[in-house]
């Protein structure tokens, strides 16, 4: 076909009406991101409908020559433009080929699942999952339970820039009618539990308000809902669960009906946040210590995945030790942790960002929100003398931040990281003082993380799906090493002109 996207499109012409527009900055190391725009917006978009039937024809494309059958499941999240994003891909797919299953309205996890129950190799989820209004994408698959990775992302990028595209023809399109019951089915099956917990469920008015409350409840759960009718206009904060406006939200709403737990879901439901019975905003990496805890306990010697960013228990602490647990650092990103999961054979990965990966016999390998809330319910149901406070505070104190994202180009981002880490590798080198002490370790699997000789450490690496980079410290020791840390990574920071502020800190 002689279609070839354009990079640049100015909305009301000519050109942007009968051009295909698809930014490269938009393919991503696992999945794909784009400004889309919306009413009132300046900022151009880098994404038009006829760029997002040119991705349905590289896509279908792509999955034919890796040799996988043209059955491919489509669905869409809760956003104004993401139903016609979807239809759009939908039309490119067909046109290369593809079988087309249509889910409907859906969570990420619940497309993962389809993929499964309706025997459909391939999947594309049009979310931008926690970006704000205006941005769009979609989690690609061809290889169940996993996405795309950066040789998919990178293969995908070629054909649909180059228009090398197969139209073979000879699609077809199914719409899935009743799917959300069969998802939440399966997401509930054989779950009870004994304890009538009270569960603030926080929504953030995006996709998940359509699923996570009725899941809970078929558990046993007294749901308080939270922001949970849909509302694409996300009136009171954007759903992510690791931002802290949306955490204060929960925290308040806890504190106000005395619930158990808070259980909070992103846009697109393939992540949970959780906030204690006190009203503590409780990290998901310190999460995913205490699901280490309870799972290994039942499964001694258990392996776990946990990406960068993640606290430093999964491998001092005790409990984990005694009970012969295996704990495995890996990249960060939704995509990395998912195929070292299955990979290494772990019972499960967490991703601090709240991104939860369960294997048989919890799961199927993909992150699915609602499974880690009933996860987290379980836990609380086999510790009947305990509230979720007391769990938490079970664990060795550590003093950790948010993940803090200063502003930083996606065509710059990745240059900035190469030099902080040689700037972290000179000051190793020579022996000299960083945050006051000398650096013990660097770690480099994905971006930085640079350690002192007390174990209070501090990332850097470059977001994947924004043009901004990531930074979180953790100090075993106490909130003033904490800062010292963060004060002396941003040091290094801002010997790049680059990097802009950040959009929250602690």
């Amino acid at each position: 076909m002689t279609l070839k996207p354009v990079g640049q499109a100015t909305p009301n012409t000519f050109e942007f009406e009968t051009e295909a527009l698809v930014s490269p900055t938009g393919f991503r190391e696992y999945d794909a991101r784009w400004w889309f725009g919306h009413p009132g917006s300046t900022k151009e978009p880098e994404l038009n409908l006829m760029g997002v039937q040119a991705l349905g024809m590289g896509l279908a494309t792509l999955i034919h020559r890796l040799g996988v059958g043209p059955k491919i499941v489509i669905g869409h999240d809760f956003r104004s433009y993401s139903m016609g994003i979807k239809l759009a891909l939908a039309s490119g797919l067909q046109a290369a080929g593809a079988d087309v299953k249509d889910i409907g309205l859906a969570l990420s996890p619940m497309a993962y699942f389809s993929q499964f129950a309706l025997d459909t190799p391939s999947v594309a989820m049009v979310t931008a999952s926690h970006n704000e209004n205006g941005w769009t994408g979609v989690k690609m698959g061809a290889q169940r339970p996993l996405t795309f990775g950066p040789d998919e992302m990178t293969a995908l990028k070629e054909i649909v820039l180059s228009g090398d595209f197969d139209l073979r023809g000879g699609g077809s399109y199914e719409y899935v009618a009743g799917f959300r019951k069969v998802y939440l089915d399966d997401v509930t099956k054989g779950k009870k539990i004994a304890r009538k917990l009270r569960v603030v469920v926080a929504c953030g008015n995006g996709t998940a308000g359509a699923f996570a409350p009725e899941a809970l409840e078929r558990i046993g759960c007294e749901v308080i809902p939270l922001d949970v009718e849909l509302d694409h206009t996300f009136p009171r904060y954007n759903p992510n669960p690791e931002d802290m406006e949306m955490l204060h939200a929960i925290r308040d709403k806890v504190l106000e009906t005395g619930a158990d737990v808070g259980l909070g879901f992103d846009g697109d439901g393939d992540r949970c946040g959780v906030v204690d019975n006190e009203g503590n905003e409780i990290f998901a990496d310190k999460v995913g210590v205490m699901l280490a805890r309870d799972i290994s306990a039942l499964h001694h010697g258990a392996k776990f995945v946990v990406d960068v960013k993640s606290t430093g228990l999964f491998h001092t602490d005790e409990v984990l030790k005694r009970q012969g647990a295996v704990t495995d650092y890996w990249k960060t990103g939704h995509s990395y942790i998912k195929r070292r999961v299955a990979e290494l054979d772990a019972i499960a990965g967490f991703e601090k960002s709240g991104h939860f990966f369960f294997n048989p016999p919890i799961g199927r390998g993909y992150d699915d929100g609602l499974i880690t809330a009933v996860a987290v319910c379980e836990m609380l149901d086999r510790n009947p003398g305990k509230s979720m406070a007391d769990i938490y505070r079970d664990l060795p104190l550590t003093y950790g931040t948010p993940t803090m994202s200063p502003h930083c180009g996606d065509t710059v981002k990745y240059g900035v990281v190469e030099r902080v880490v040689a700037d972290f590798t000179e000051i190793r080198d020579k022996g000299e003082a960083f945050a006051g002490q000398k650096i013990v370790d660097l770690i480099t699997v994905n971006g930085v993380r640079v350690v002192a000789e007390d174990g209070t450490w501090g990332l850097v690496r470059a977001s994947s799906n924004k043009p901004e980079l990531v930074v979180v410290v953790e100090s075993p020791v106490s909130s003033e090493r904490r800062r010292e840390m963060f004060e002396a990574v941003d040091g290094v920071l801002r010997r790049n002109p680059e990097v802009g502020a950040y959009n929250q800190t602690f």
